[in-house]
């Protein structure tokens, strides 16, 4: 299965829901177990779709399964929470204490804001985002940086091939070149590192340039 950053997401019965944004992907195991899907019609923000979900796949586009059910009701990837500060924030600030502001963010949406000596709605409030992903797993951006493990950069992620009986990323298209592109067909043994926006490699560049260019298959 071809999981390519901006192809359309579509239901069984053709209905644009978004594009692929991120791969959800276990570094340890390569196991994908979901798709970020970007924000479009059916969705008003990113969401989290299962891979079980997806009946199959091309170039361009991903179609879900007839009894993928209410899409609406999948998980949004991020979520921002308004947080107080805890004590040990709080003794970081200057002087080892919290000192009341002039002015600051409330939690919430509120008339006016709250001053010094005026109306007090209590300490200021940090901003924490959460993706809802399993634990341990990467929400991986197809166009991550790949780097080689002599420190080069040897081209961006431009697409996840999986097995689709396993669910598990089995090579990375890497391309690199602006105009003429060029794509090499890396497996995801030789990962050593995946983070969410780059990929490092367990061989050097000279190995990446002996490969053979990837010329998939037209379907």
């Amino acid at each position: 299965m071809k999981l390519k950053k901006n192809a359309r997401v579509v239901t069984a019965g053709g209905q644009a829901v978004g594009e692929v944004d991120r791969v959800v992907m276990n570094p340890r195991t390569k196991e994908v177990s979901h798709l970020v899907v970007r924000k479009g019609l059916l969705f008003p923000d990113d969401r989290v779709v299962p891979i079980d979900l997806i009946a199959r796949s091309t170039d361009g586009q991903v179609i879900l399964r007839e009894d993928a059910g209410d899409l609406e009701r999948l998980p949004v990837f991020e979520e921002t929470h308004y947080v107080p500060l805890d004590d040990y924030e709080r003794s970081q600030m200057p002087g080892g204490h919290y000192v009341p502001p002039m002015y600051w963010y409330p939690p919430h949406p509120v008339v006016g804001w709250g001053l010094a000596g005026g109306d007090y709605y209590g300490p200021p409030n940090v901003i924490r985002t959460e993706e809802n992903i399993p634990t341990g797993t990467v929400a991986l951006a197809e166009g991550a940086k790949v780097i080689s493990a002599d420190g080069q950069h040897v081209g961006n992620v431009e697409q996840v091939l999986t097995d689709p009986q396993a669910n598990r990323a089995t090579h990375f298209v890497v391309s690199s070149g602006l105009l003429l592109k060029t794509r090499k067909l890396v497996p995801t043994a030789w990962i050593s590192d995946l983070g969410r926006d780059e990929v490092h490699l367990a061989v050097g560049a000279h190995l990446l340039g002996e490969l053979r260019e990837y010329q998939p298959q037209a379907q």
